[in-house]
């Protein structure tokens, strides 16, 4: 039988169970609990399931699925496909061994950044582990899935009589529309009411238009570990025929993200995808350097464009130049003008910790934040991921910790620790961070304005301030500045 006639295993693709509202697993970038409970979709499995006839996406953190729910599913396939990442892989690997005695037949993969880095260490973990798709994994798990021989597909690792073999690099995917639509999975698969972003207005839907970003930040995971730093892209008419399928299947949707590292990295594409939206009238959003010049901005406004998700990082160039964001803060600031002038909403994501950090410029980062005044922001610790050269620098200079990112809770944690920082007063930052940026009358008085303009709003707003308090306090609870953990 040729292996193209083989019929397909009966796949179950899972975004495991972990810490109790976790989505580092999906297709966020932000691998922990969130300060506000948000769950986005699980892209990166959905795009393999697409490929295989009859399979199972379950993403089970936003649906609030235990490993006592699963079990029995296991019984019901022959191949299962879990995505893992750094801080909750430990839990996967539970996962794995359970479904594993539940059927012990059943075959088990990993995919995703923290296996494709070192996959020989991924497979020692444990024997439940049958494979690693490395990299881009789709079209490896399409083969596995036919029942392909390991030793015959490329981008997989695998053990072979007691030792552990890789078999060459797949090519990188050149051709981005040979990826079926990603949205007939969540159509079949998911109940998109599960998925809420705190600045997405809601239902939204998320998905790529591309893969890879030219920038060559030392902290961002994704470029590093699996799309590479060439941005390679679907085209403009893929995209729209994806998001016309998606009207019809969710007429509800209020709102398009689109998820490319840095969708705004080629001008002129974007702008004729915009424009090409707005003949399908939907509301869209993405992410966006903080460089994109005001004519495209305005192109972009006049076509659909909410929102866009800017990755600020700092407010001092030194640290900027550290992480080689590629952005000078006059250049941010112009930025965030025009962008305010055209009615483009902005949230600003920012890291504290990076390379060059101190208690000083931690205060500029505020200072800055405060004064650009983005309608909200997220600040994140600056996380070490495997694989990532702000990793590499950790190790060289001692600034490690130890191995965790996140705590019991799965909250994000600082791992770096510096001779004039230490990681307590990193980790506290982000507290004092979100006190001073939005306990301002002026940030008081928008969020009011939104909540009284709109009830959807207000009922989201209510249980998000609930959980963003509980957050603060739970930072309060924690252990002060010790040189103990320097």
């Amino acid at each position: 039988m040729n292996a193209t006639d083989r019929p397909y295993l009966r796949t179950l693709f899972l975004h495991p169970p972990s810490y109790d509202g976790f989505d580092g697993g999906a297709g966020a970038r932000y691998q922990a609990r969130r300060e506000i409970r948000s769950f986005w979709y699980p892209t990166w499995l959905a795009q393999p399931a697409a490929l295989v006839p009859g399979s199972r996406l379950i993403d089970a953190p936003p649906k609030g699925l235990t490993l006592d729910d699963l079990r029995p599913v296991a019984r019901e396939y022959e191949l299962a496909v879990l995505h893992t990442s750094t801080p909750s892989f430990s839990h996967d690997v539970e996962v794995a061994e359970a479904l594993k005695a539940e059927n012990p037949t059943l075959r088990v993969g990993f995919v995703g950044a923290h296996v494709a880095v070192n996959p020989e260490r991924a497979l020692s973990t444990s024997e439940a582990i049958e494979f690693v798709a490395r990299a881009e994994f789709d079209f490896t798990i399409q083969e596995v899935a036919r029942g392909n021989p390991l030793n015959t597909i490329l981008g997989v690792s695998f053990r072979d009589n007691g030792k552990i073999r890789h078999m060459p690099d797949r090519p990188v995917l050149e051709n981005m529309d040979a990826l079926p639509f990603v949205v007939d999975v969540y159509k079949r698969d998911l109940n998109i009411e599960h998925y809420a972003i705190g600045y997405l207005l809601h239902p939204y839907i998320s998905l790529y238009t591309g893969r890879g970003c030219r920038s060559k930040c030392t902290f961002c995971l994704w470029p590093q570990t699996v799309g590479g730093h060439r941005y390679r892209t679907r085209s403009v008419e893929h995209v729209a025929s994806e998001i016309a399928v998606a009207t019809r299947y969710f007429p509800h949707v209020r709102e398009y993200f689109f998820d490319d590292d840095t969708l705004t990295d080629d001008l002129p594409r974007v702008e004729a995808l915009a424009r090409r939206l707005a003949k399908l009238g939907v509301t869209w959003s993405c992410n966006a350097k903080a460089n994109v010049p005001y004519d495209t901005l305005r192109v972009l406004k006049d076509n659909g464009l909410r929102l866009l998700l800017v990755g600020y990082e700092s407010g001092n160039q030194k640290i900027l130049n550290n992480v080689k964001k590629g952005i000078r803060l006059d250049a941010a600031r112009q930025f965030t003008a025009h962008a305010k002038a055209l009615g483009i909403k902005l949230h600003g994501t920012f890291i504290l910790g990076l390379p060059g950090e101190t208690r000083e410029t931690m205060e500029e980062t505020i200072r800055f934040a405060r004064e650009i005044d983005p309608d909200t922001v997220q600040v994140s610790i600056a996380a070490p991921y495997p694989g990532t050269e702000l990793y590499r620098q950790a190790l060289t200079n001692g600034w490690l910790t130890g191995d965790a990112l996140v705590d019991a809770r799965g909250a994000q944690v600082s791992a770096l620790s510096y001779p004039h920082l230490v990681s307590s007063e990193i980790s506290h930052g982000t507290e004092e961070f979100y006190r001073r940026f939005y306990f301002r009358p002026r940030k008081i008085f928008a969020i009011a304005k939104e909540m009284v303009a709109d009830r959807r709003v207000l009922r989201r707003r209510l249980v998000e301030g609930r959980e963003f308090l509980q957050f603060l306090a739970a930072r309060r609870r924690e252990p002060q500045n010790s040189r103990a953990d320097a």
